[in-house]
This record gives C-alpha cells, structure tokens and sequence, in this order.
C-alpha cells in the first residue's frame, strides 16, 4: 500500500488556508453565466496550452486557440495532442462518479494518444525507461530512473496508489499534491505520463467539490518555470514529499489568485459595457420624466426612426435599466424598480 510521508509546514498550512480563503470568495461572487462560460471557455484552452507546451508541443498559445476556438479538424500529431487533451478536460465532469482506479487512469490515456500512438495508447509499458536531460555534447543525465520497468509491477503500484486516493483522508489539496507527485514518480507509460497525471489529477479536485476548469487550472503555473516544475516534483523522490507539496499548494494559490483577477477584471468591464450610451441616457431621462413610454413615443421625442427606438428600448432591457409591460400590441416600457 502507497503510504506518503510529509510535514505540514507554515507555508503548507499558509497556502492551504490562503488557498481556502480565494475559493471561498470565488463561490460567493455573483458571476453573470455569460461570464462564467467565456472564462471556462479561456481556462480549458489555456490549460490545453500550457499542459502540452511543458511536454515540448511547439504549438504557439495562438495558434492553439485558434485551433480550439474555430473548432478545427487537426491535421497533424502537435494539434491532435492539444485537441485530444482539451477534450477530455473539456468533459472531465462526466468522469467523477466513476471510481479513479488503474482503468480509468488508462481510459484517460487512451483517449489522449487516440490517432497520436496507436500502438501505446491505454497500455502501461512493458519496458525500462529513465527520464534524463541530453547535454550538448551528447552525454544523458539521468534525472529519474522509475522504480518498475514491468507491467505487472507497474500496475500493481499504480492500483496501490489510486485504492490510497479513494481512501485517503488526507486534505483534498494535499491528497491531489501527492497522487501528481506519485504517478510521476510510477511513470506508467511510455508516452504521456505528465499529461495523463494532470489531468487525474484536476479530477480529483473535482471529485472533490473544486470546480477547477471552471474557476481555475494549474497548468499554467507549472509552464512559467518548467524546471522549476520538474525539480521541485523530482524532490520528492527521495522519500519525503514535503517540498514538493510546498511548490504544489503555492500554484494552486497562485491560480486562484489568478482567477480571483481575472472575475474581478470580467466584471468591471461588463460593468462599463452595461452603463448607458448618451442616446439611452436621453431614452432613461424621457421614461423618468413620463413614467412609461412606447416605440412611437420615443419615435416622436427622440426624432428618431421606428427601427432605431427598438433598438434603444431593446439595448436598456438587456442591460436591466427598463422592463417591458401589457401585451405584444399594446406594450410599454417602465423604468425597472
């Protein structure tokens, strides 16, 4: 059984209660569903972006959103890596009733290498394997030599660790900390291994109750120093998790606070999209002044054409200023209480 072993530092406790605080102010903004979707929407393809940069896609964030965006059918390895990933991340949800077992974990990957690596695909290796740098001169340091290099004794310590994550009554932070570090640490696959951790484990957030995707993603901060990534998740090999769980509870800190701006931002413009333009100021001014008011009527104050005064009328109901009353034929605009 995969048993971890860390310390629960101040900066551990300070990032976790930090990490609480920001969510917890996240949930108790009013975010317009409009809003929210766009913001979604930026999340899952930044995330798509950076998770597969770290890995040395060299598709550009540009070229990845337009590809996302546009919706469009990817004609090479490099976008069908990124539109596989963004896929998944994109219907993760549908995921978290479902128990995170070896299975699962290798649903995960087979949908992430389909038309990549057929031959690897949903297949744990079978071979050895080491994760190392290659210098300049050719010569390879070895910065990770996994601890399994057969599928049996692969399968077996990754089915210990995902019985421990059902199990576990860790902190959902930390219980998220230490499955990314552990699977790494495995390294089941001969491809995919970081995308594959990355995305289990943004569905173990899910699974418990952080709506990550929707308000958050942490791949981004893992992208802004790969090295740092990568050392801090390879400190943990050692034996002792805990540095490695500082970094982890800083990025999602760091997102968060992220997150927090960008709602902050999204609703400051949406508010000054929502202030009135002069001609609705003149249309507000003349309703005050009537206290109901029609398309001809405003056709009549405003010297205006019929179309236009729809538009007006139209443009301040959805903006909340007025309200339509009576019927189709005989309807009228009032200021909204």
């Amino acid at each position: 059984m995969y048993l971890p072993n860390y310390t629960i530092t101040p900066k551990i406790l300070s990032n976790i209660n930090e990490i609480e605080r920001l969510y917890g102010r996240l949930e108790g903004m009013k975010i317009p569903q409009s809003l929210l979707l766009n913001l979604q929407r930026d999340n899952l393809i930044e995330s798509s972006y950076a998770s597969n940069s770290i890995e040395g896609n060299p598709l550009s964030q540009a070229a990845v959103t337009n590809l996302l965006l546009n919706e469009r059918v990817p004609v090479n390895r490099d976008e069908k890596e990124v539109v596989n990933y963004f896929n998944i991340l994109k219907n993760l949800e549908e995921k978290v009733k479902e128990p995170l077992d070896v299975q699962q974990i290798l649903r995960i990957h087979k949908e992430l290498l389909s038309g990549v690596d057929e031959a690897i695909k949903g297949q744990i290796r079978n071979k050895e394997i080491i994760v190392g740098n290659r210098a300049a001169t050719g010569e390879i340091f070895i910065k990770h030599n996994p601890p399994f290099h057969d599928r049996v004794s692969i399968e077996k310590a990754l089915g210990e660790l995902t019985e421990w994550v059902e199990k576990s009554e860790d902190l959902p932070i930390l219980k998220a900390g230490l499955f990314h570090h552990q699977f790494v640490y495995i390294h089941p696959f001969e491809d995919g291994n970081g995308r594959t951790c990355r995305l289990a484990t943004a569905l173990i957030f899910l699974k418990n109750h952080y709506l990550i995707n929707k308000y958050f993603v942490l791949d981004d901060y893992y992208d802004i120093d790969r090295d740092n990534y990568s050392d801090s998740l390879h400190s943990a090999d050692r034996g002792d998790q805990t540095e490695w769980l500082e970094y982890f509870t800083e990025g999602v800190k760091f997102s968060l606070q992220s997150a927090v701006g960008n709602v902050e931002s999204g609703l400051s413009k949406l508010s000054f999209d929502m202030r009135p333009s002069p001609r609705e100021q003149e249309a507000l001014q003349l309703l005050q002044q009537y206290r109901q008011m029609n398309t001809a009527d405003l056709v009549k104050e405003l010297k205006i054409t019929r179309q236009q005064a729809f538009n007006l009328l139209k443009a301040l109901t959805e903006k909340g200023y007025i309200e339509k009353k009576g019927t189709t034929k005989d309807s009228y605009y009032v200021l909204k209480a």
